[in-house]
């Protein structure tokens, strides 16, 4: 019933009802005659409109981190956006026909009110419509207390009116308010939760993210502040508010002439209206009414101005609807970005303002994951700029770049490679050669290139990007960070640990500088530095970043992620090398379940997962379970890789030690074989993984009891751990153990 404000009972004996509802918070009255009970219902939807305006704090102490844009509350930023974009907006008839349609469409305004909006309503009249109980008033606040962005679009026509006609009234009335201070009231319930905020505020910001109706009459707003106080979990607040006629600050208006309700003595003020909190006092012994004293703030107030540029400056350039959804998308509020592209798409027929909407809708399920759902909308962006651009606009670069990174992400290496390449054509032939945009080319290609193994090419293309950087970027930029850590990445690929991890840490660093502590590159980069550690056998290091990369993620990912996947495959990697085996299994079965959800059938990721879950049951010694596991991995890779990539080598490992462990040591020689075969192609001298394929043939040979040749490969696996790992660690004491038992044999 939290949903339920209040029951009103209308019957014919009131004695009747009058002893057993007294036991019922909720029932506010018993009724007899139907005029009476309609009072009570128009006050009761007042009291209810009064305690939901939405509200924002700001004490002093947030300023000082205003770097960080997460720390402001939302409502306050998205309305002060929505308030700049709809004042600035032309709105003509077809606008308030669209809200007439939306209405009745939806029912928020009555039949009867809505013909009647539709006969008679005029700009002039806004005030009387706001006031009159046609439900327009609600409609509004709830609209912009849950920012609902449809229905704000369809009310901004209203909005304007009314603050044009307040504006007005302002100007008419500025004379007679003379010098002198005024005091005007609000009461009202604020939830406990709420108010808690409010008592950290003191001396800092309130705002009230609507339209604000105030009384000159105490004591009618007293009595708004008594009843919100037998509320559960409200507290009723008597807001005395103390207006400077004399600043420049939110406009207000007397609407006593203007009004549905001619006998109450309103004060309106526009939206956005905020307050400086003077005073928090008790009213009563019960912490359940308190008086709280605001003045108005000035336009040139410091701490208001430092909020209203640092919105606008993160809300960046474009249209005023471009700069809102920029907003939603630096403040991570994916679905409100989705659902707000979505209604932009449908006020909207002009072929660039499409294209715009379309390349963001892209973004936002490239960023959930949705990658399939993202190329068609960054397809459907390039097939508007293809009609309306010139065949080298950088535009179209931008286009391309998106839908290769996305099929990068889906492992279709080829057609990113394709894309990318595309966009670096067109950037060339446009742009100076140090332009930030041709090193995220360069960037972009060398990743692929990391993926698909080929390691010199990959490492080129991130070295070009990352002079470009250097020229086009302070030294400690993030986009220079990303070049780090993208080197880093390829060297650790290529076996050469050394230089990955102070490649990795050279990203963490600058990023530490420069970035929020929950942005996603700390995860990217955590991940790194982990998987670096759990191939030299540093497990609690690897746990930790790991778990570092999870906790970020899992602040500011939807749970199906892809990259959540990767964070529990991590962990899991981990805690299968410390034996912890069910907990291996917990983690790869999580990353399994998403990468199933989220990828398709024959992405190369869910070849991982396949050989990680059956690399456990391999160490459980359930060969059956971890032989399946491994021939699902190898059949993705043979679908997808080229035949001499280092997965596939890896998979051919992996059978082959299935086999050694049934003894079935002809199998498991010649999966071996195939795996050191690839890894002699492509890898240098010194990769760990050579030492490996030596180290497992030579164990086979051992077994078979050829002990000259299982000499000759497992001194080959101890040249190569010598060279690539650190003295102590326990691959190089085993080899040495096993050589002087084979030697002793010999």
């Amino acid at each position: 019933m939290a949903h339920l404000d209040s029951i009103y009972i209308f019957c014919s004996n009131k004695l009747r009802h009058q002893g057993w509802t007294q036991n019922w918070t909720k029932i506010k009255g018993v009724h007899t005659n139907i005029k009476d009970i309609c009072q009570a219902l128009q006050l009761a939807v007042k009291q209810c409109d009064q305690d939901t305006i939405p509200v924002s704090f700001h004490p002093i102490n947030e300023m000082a981190s205003l770097e960080n844009l997460n720390q402001l509350e939302p409502t306050f930023m998205y309305t002060q956006i929505f308030k700049d974009i709809l004042l600035d907006m032309e709105h003509n008839k077809h606008a308030i026909q669209y809200f007439i349609t939306y209405c009745r469409r939806y029912g928020f305004v009555s039949s009867i009110h809505i013909n009647c909006f539709e006969k008679e309503y005029r700009p002039q009249l806004a005030i009387w419509w706001y006031t009159s109980p046609s439900n327009i008033y609600s409609m509004l606040n709830y609209a912009l207390s849950t920012l609902n962005v449809d229905t704000i679009i369809t009310m901004g026509f209203f909005i304007c009116h009314l603050h044009q006609q307040i504006q007005q009234l302002y100007e008419e009335q500025l004379s007679t308010y003379g010098k002198e201070t005024f005091i005007v009231y609000r009461g009202q319930g604020l939830h406990k939760l709420d108010f808690e905020k409010l008592q950290k505020t003191n001396g800092g910001l309130m705002s009230f993210n609507n339209f604000l109706s105030t009384s000159k009459d105490k004591e009618v707003s007293l009595e708004f502040a008594r009843r919100a106080s037998k509320k559960l979990n409200m507290v009723g607040i008597l807001f005395i508010m103390s207006i400077d006629p004399c600043i420049e600050s939110t406009l207000f208006a007397s609407i006593k002439e203007k009004s549905y309700f001619k006998k109450e003595d309103e004060v309106l003020f526009s939206m956005h209206t905020v307050f400086r909190v003077s005073a928090i006092k008790p009213m009563d012994n019960k912490n359940e009414f308190y008086q709280v004293e605001l003045q108005l703030t000035s336009v040139d107030d410091q701490q208001v101005r430092l909020l209203t540029d640092r919105i606008r400056e993160e809300a960046g350039d474009g249209t005023g609807w471009q700069r809102l959804g920029n907003l939603f998308l630096k403040m991570g509020h994916f679905n409100k970005a989705e659902k707000f592209y979505n209604v932009l798409l449908k006020h909207t027929s002009d072929g660039s303002e499409r294209a715009l909407y379309y390349n963001q809708l892209g973004f936002i399920h490239s960023y959930h994951g949705n990658y399939g759902k993202a190329v068609w909308y960054y397809e459907k962006t390039l097939e508007i700029e293809q009609k309306i651009l010139s065949s080298n606009d950088p535009d179209l670069g931008s286009s391309y770049t998106n839908i290769g990174t996305v099929y990068s992400k889906m492992g279709e290496y080829s057609k990113a490679l394709s894309s990318h390449e595309k966009a670096l054509r067109i950037r060339q032939k446009t742009l100076p050669s140090n332009d930030p945009s041709l090193g995220s080319s360069y960037n972009n290609i060398g990743s692929v290139y990391n993926n698909m193994g080929e390691y010199a090419k990959a490492l080129s293309s991130h070295q070009k990007a990352l002079e470009i950087r250097q020229k086009a970027f302070l030294s400690n930029h993030p986009s220079i960070g990303s070049s780090y850590n993208s080197i880093g990445s390829v060297y650790d690929n290529m076996g050469d640990y050394l230089k990955a991890l102070s490649f990795y840490e050279k990203a963490l660093d600058i990023w530490q500088e420069t970035l929020p502590s929950s942005h996603p590159n700390f995860a990217s980069s955590y991940n790194n530095i982990g998987s670096l550690y759990y191939k030299i056998g540093e497990c609690s290091k690897a746990l930790s970043s790991h778990k570092k990369a999870l906790e970020i993620q899992q602040m500011t990912l939807p749970l199906n992620h892809p990259d959540l996947a990767t964070s529990y495959n991590n962990i899991g990697s981990v805690y299968n090398k410390m034996g912890e085996y069910y907990e291996a299994l917990s983690f790869y079965y999580r990353a399994l379940r998403i990468r199933e959800k989220t990828l398709p059938s024959n992405h190369r990721l869910l070849a991982t997962s396949y050989n990680n879950i059956g690399g456990v049951y391999e160490n459980m010694r359930e060969n059956t379970k971890a032989l399946s596991y491994y021939e699902r991995a190898l059949e993705v890779y043979q679908k997808i890789l080229p035949s001499d990539h280092s997965d596939l080598a890896n998979s051919y490992n992996n059978i082959g030690s299935v086999y050694d462990s049934m003894a079935e040591y002809p199998k498991a020689l010649s999966f071996y074989d195939r795996a050191l075969e690839i890894r002699e192609k492509t890898l240098p001298s010194s990769h760990p993984d050579l030492a490996i394929s030596n180290w497992y043939m030579g164990s086979v040979f051992n077994d078979m009891e050829d002990y000259s040749k299982a000499l000759l490969y497992s001194e080959r696996a101890l040249n190569v751990w010598q060279s690539a790992l650190p003295p102590t660690h326990p691959h190089i004491k085993t080899v040495k153990e096993s050589i002087e038992i084979v030697t002793q044999k010999l």
